[in-house]
């Protein structure tokens, strides 16, 4: 007997009893993208290896342990994506997109990273996310977390909290370097092995270290907020200003930073209680030296992932605690069941024709209508049986001669209906008659 095989491990099959759920947040996350005025973009899974490296910043764990890189046969060095915001920048470039204009643009897809799989993170997870190009003021900052703070309530997130914070000029930043490299210079024996790392290439990383010792030099460590000039200060002002208008909750964390290089001046972090030590469930900011960095003009830009893994347990989380997740788990895979019955109960030509053209008539009728076809025949009651099992609202009986003229039956399956009688309608009056006694959901 051959090997059965598993998935890699961090890659994970998503059934169809967990697919609802999916659905649901993917059409919040487009609805509320679209409500905004953001377009939707797609970039390839695989890129050039050095367009994470140079963007993200070689140094970075993304980049030293968990991206996937790989030769083609050209000994090519590419990557699978670990994030999209790169990609969006190296499409925008090479099409010109940013030429003499400003761009909102949202995406969603797999991304691919080598960490340890936990709670809602995976080796191949999933992102949405967007990138508004082309405004330096803070006023697209609030935009976008009022974007963010749609999600949450169109989707009845609960519990889900903003962290704001700057990380200021690239001058503001080299002068805080220096001071955290004195600081924790001092306290090397006490640092992590990563830490250490990082206290030479980027020590502003140490402030994000989840290692109890470090955490506790963390406390003690300069203030980012005493490095910052008067134009930052007012941007940050202003932000905070705006948010407060628009009736926003958030905190501000002066020791929030972010794992990427690229982001500079405003960071945030929208954070649960519920999702273990890895807290943030979407986060972003400002990138406004990247679009340059990579070979176009000089654009301000900002914005945000979010983590489609972790906003699905988040949610099944919620749903499970407050005893309704088979409003949506359960949804039915089909809305009528179609089926045939012959005399002397066998498969027949002609009955399986007859249900192949029942079904299409009424998809025909309406292309939102969930239909299954029974194939194969057999006695009507195990079809029945199947019907019931599939959760379809309605059955449909049709025989092997389907013409318009000829009657069908249609039975209720919803066990409150069990006992009602079957209803006699002529084919071509069955799409009105379902339209006019079901609404189904779309």
């Amino acid at each position: 007997m051959a090997q059965k095989l598993q998935s890699v491990r961090g890659m994970n099959d998503l059934l169809p009893s967990q697919i609802a759920r999916w659905h649901r947040v993917e059409a919040v996350l487009r609805a509320v993208g679209w409500a905004y005025g953001y377009q939707e973009i797609r970039t390839p899974m695989v890129e050039q290896a050095e367009l994470f490296t140079q963007s993200i910043g070689d140094q970075t764990d993304i980049v030293q342990k968990e991206m996937y890189i790989f030769a083609d046969r050209e000994r090519q060095q590419l990557a699978l994506r670990p994030e999209a915001t790169a990609s969006v920048v190296r499409a925008c470039n090479q099409h010109g997109l940013l030429h003499n204009a400003q761009q909102r643009l949202w995406y969603l897809g797999p991304m691919f990273r080598r960490e340890r799989p936990q709670q809602g993170r995976y080796r191949q997870f999933h992102q949405f996310g967007v990138e508004a190009f082309g405004w330096a003021e803070p006023d697209m900052d609030a935009e976008v977390l009022r974007l963010s703070a749609r999600i949450w309530r169109r989707l009845q997130v609960r519990d889900v909290h903003l962290q704001i914070n700057t990380l200021g000029s690239p001058q503001n930043q080299q002068a805080y370097r220096q001071a955290l490299q004195d600081y924790f210079g001092k306290h090397r024996q006490q640092l992590d092995a990563d830490s250490v790392r990082r206290l030479d290439t980027n020590p502003l990383r140490i402030l994000d270290s989840k290692v109890a010792d470090t955490m506790a030099l963390v406390a003690d460590a300069p203030d980012l907020r005493l490095f910052l000039d008067d134009e930052i200060r007012r941007r940050f002002e202003r932000l905070c200003e705006l948010l407060h208008q628009a009736e926003l909750p958030f905190t501000v964390n002066p020791r929030l930073v972010r794992g990427l290089d690229y982001y500079t001046g405003t960071v945030f972090e929208w954070v649960t209680e519920q999702l273990g030590a890895q807290n943030a469930v979407c986060a972003g900011g400002r990138y406004d030296r990247l679009v340059e960095n990579r070979g176009g003009h000089v654009c301000p830009a900002v914005g945000f992932a979010l983590g489609l893994e972790r906003m699905v347990e988040l949610l099944r989380a919620q749903e499970e605690s407050d005893d309704n997740a088979a409003n949506v788990t359960n949804s039915a895979p089909a809305d009528i069941y179609v089926l045939s019955v012959t005399e002397n109960k066998s498969v027949t030509t002609e009955a399986t024709a007859s249900v192949a053209t029942v079904s299409e008539m009424l998809r025909d009728a309406d292309a939102d209508y969930k239909i299954i076809a029974h194939y194969g025949g057999g006695k009507l009651n195990k079809q029945m049986k199947r019907a019931a099992a599939s959760g379809a609202r309605f059955a449909v009986i049709t025989n092997a001669d389907a013409h318009a003229a000829n009657p069908v039956q249609v039975k209720k399956l919803h066990a409150a209906d069990a006992q009602q009688p079957m209803h006699t309608i002529n084919l071509n009056a069955l799409a009105a008659w379902l339209k006019d006694n079901f609404s189904f959901s779309k």
